[in-house]
């Protein structure tokens, strides 16, 4: 855990990371739990990162850890732990390769540039001590494309903030009609056109469609065009962060992401974990749900194959000829997120993690 006889270790937290964003702060969160103390270095430029803690004399400490989407940050994270002799310990949550080349598509595949992004993000992932991943699958990916030992390797579900999402005070009988939410950023992983077929093809019960993110993106101006005239959808604008989880508790469906990219099936998105942390039934694309949810009665979670249209549509018009069973497979929910994905699961699995990382050193 966090020290012997009583004596608190420290994690230097490294990298110009966003102390705001929700893994972050959940991660924090479990590394108190587990009795650690927390300091942070944000340099000035990632680059010169190691120079800059050595001229401010950065204090040592037990381990560093460099927090997610802070890739450019781990070569000097392992310099300094090399220089102190400490381990380094990653949570990278996505490969900046694989974003590039295959989600984004800003970098082209085979490429030169292609080719110098794998080479430097091999090299920065296989020199770190341990990766954390966030679902079995994504780990698989950083051994068998990143070259990661897989006895590095420990998974770390996402979850969410359970100080923000929690179930509505008072189980909601659903709208009349049934209200079905998407939010999100738009981005090609969410498979928002999938979303937009669906609802062109839908032929079930009255119902309305809300899409809400995605504020100024061309994805958006995209959807909006696609569905100009079609009465029962709205698009919102994005909203606090704070506000969110009251917005999800106005809704009567919820969904996941939907998108053709490889990333969809190796990932669990945030809105999956605030969704059925908040009581909400769920409908997603297959991924790397542990074995047990694949029965909706179950687990309040309804899978359809990525990229398929038809069978989302499908999907929501039963569940909307089905209205009196929407709260039981929300209650559902909920039980399949604090058994699977609650931030006790998150301080269990870190815990495994900083113990064989810890006793290795």
């Amino acid at each position: 855990m966090g020290g012997m006889n009583g004596v608190k270790q420290t994690v230097l937290w490294w990298g110009k990371f966003d102390s705001g964003y929700s893994r972050n702060r959940i991660m924090k969160n479990a590394f108190v739990q587990l009795g650690w103390n927390i300091r942070s270095f944000v340099p000035r430029n990632t680059r010169f990162g190691y120079l800059e803690a050595r001229l401010k004399r950065v204090a040592s400490a037990e381990l560093v850890f460099v927090p997610c989407f802070c890739q450019k940050d781990i070569d000097t994270a392992i310099k300094f732990g090399c220089h102190h002799g400490i381990p380094v310990m990653i949570d990278p949550l996505i490969s900046l390769y694989d974003s590039r080349v295959f989600e984004r598509q800003t970098v082209a595949e085979g490429s030169s540039e292609a080719k110098r992004l794998l080479d430097w993000e091999r090299s920065a992932f296989s020199r770190a001590d341990g990766v954390i991943a966030d679902t079995v699958e994504h780990g698989r990916y950083y051994s068998e494309v990143l070259g990661v030992e897989p006895g590095k390797i420990q998974v770390v579900p996402v979850s969410a903030e359970e100080e923000l999402f929690v179930p509505a005070n008072d189980e909601r009988v659903p709208q009349n009609p049934i209200q079905v939410l998407f939010y999100g950023s738009f981005i090609p992983l969410q498979g928002v056109d999938v979303i937009v077929d669906a609802i062109r093809a839908y032929d079930g019960p009255k119902l309305n469609w809300c899409l809400l993110g995605g504020t100024g993106s061309a994805c958006k101006q995209e959807c909006e065009q696609a569905l100009a005239g079609v009465d029962n959808v709205v698009f919102e604008e994005n909203i606090p962060y704070a506000s969110l989880s009251a917005r999800i508790h106005q809704a009567d469906i919820l969904l996941g992401v939907f998108g053709k990219t490889d990333k969809t099936v190796r990932v669990i998105p945030n809105k999956v974990y605030q969704a059925i942390a908040c009581a909400k039934p769920v409908v997603t694309c297959d991924g790397p749900y542990p074995v047990e949810l694949s029965d909706e009665n179950e687990s309040g979670i309804v899978f359809v194959p990525p990229g398929n249209a038809k069978a989302l549509a499908d999907t929501v018009a039963r569940l909307a000829a089905e209205p009196e069973r929407l709260a039981l497979l929300g209650r559902r929910a909920r039980q399949s997120y604090e058994r699977f994905f609650d931030n006790r699961r998150v301080c269990d699995a870190l815990g495994q993690a900083l113990n064989r990382l810890m006793g290795a050193v």
